[in-house]
């Protein structure tokens, strides 16, 4: 007798289908994170600061004119400030991890037994017996030796090193994205209703974008989308209240 239980047929005799896995395996998640992290910290940064500006500003006067001035200023400066960050940092980074291969490079070439069997002990450390730990240490280095011990040991891809230009402009392009939404709010709408046109427009823009870098990195929607939200509330609530201050000062 049979221990396997029968399925019901599917109709027009369509077989079942598995259910797909979709999880992205392609390129490096290291560089994924770089450019995204780089993207949203520049869009962030952008239509908070601009906002905090402009907003500022709006408390001590409402001069069409002052206020596309200091937008402007904090557009081009702040976005320039992003661009030269990234780049100074992700270029020490990268640095690092071309010190880091060159090293290993060279202790490969002096001495390839005991880089064997340093490899061979990282395998082991991840759940391998020994012996299999020496099999696959065997091939690895067979293979690719560098990228072996690049990826076991350092944790490198070595042809997706980060790179500088791409964390700088992506910075840049985000920054200036998200200055401009805040800059337009302020200045576009006639004076009675410039404010609350632009805290509404930029509460929404740090939702939606606080949504996106969630949905980008598999992180949790609901604590980002609160948390720009919040951040940016701050910041106009502060500066509104300082510009209000100094206007009512006379500075």
């Amino acid at each position: 007798m049979s221990d396997q239980t029968p399925t019901a047929p599917l109709p027009s005799g369509r077989e079942p289908q598995r259910e797909s896995h979709h999880e992205p395996h392609e390129g490096s998640l290291g560089n994924r994170l770089n450019r995204l992290r780089a993207a949203v910290l520049g869009a962030n940064d952008g239509v908070v600061s601009t906002a905090g500006l402009v907003v500022g500003v709006a408390g001590a006067t409402d001069s069409r004119g002052t206020l596309l001035t200091a937008g402007l200023a904090g557009l081009l400066a702040g976005s320039m400030s992003m661009a030269a960050g990234e780049y100074v940092s992700v270029s020490t980074q990268r640095d690092s991890e071309q010190a880091a291969l060159a090293l290993e490079r060279c202790e490969l070439a002096v001495a390839p037994q005991a880089e064997l069997d340093e490899l061979t002990g990282l395998l082991e450390g991840k759940g391998l017996t020994h012996d299999l730990a020496r099999e696959v240490a065997e091939q690895l280095t067979e293979h690719d030796a560098l990228r072996a011990h690049a990826e076991v040991e350092l944790g490198i891809d070595p042809d997706e090193l980060t790179s500088p230009w791409q964390a700088a402009g992506a910075s840049f392009l985000a920054f200036t994205a998200g200055s401009l939404l805040p800059l337009l709010a302020i200045v576009l709408p006639p004076p009675y209703v410039r404010l609350p046109v632009t805290v509404v427009a930029v509460l929404a823009a740090l939702v939606v974008c606080g949504w996106g870098s969630a949905r980008m990195g598999d992180a949790p929607v609901g604590r980002a989308m609160l948390r720009n939200a919040a951040g940016g509330a701050l910041a106009m609530g502060v500066t509104y209240g300082a510009g209000s201050l100094l206007g009512a000062a006379g500075v």
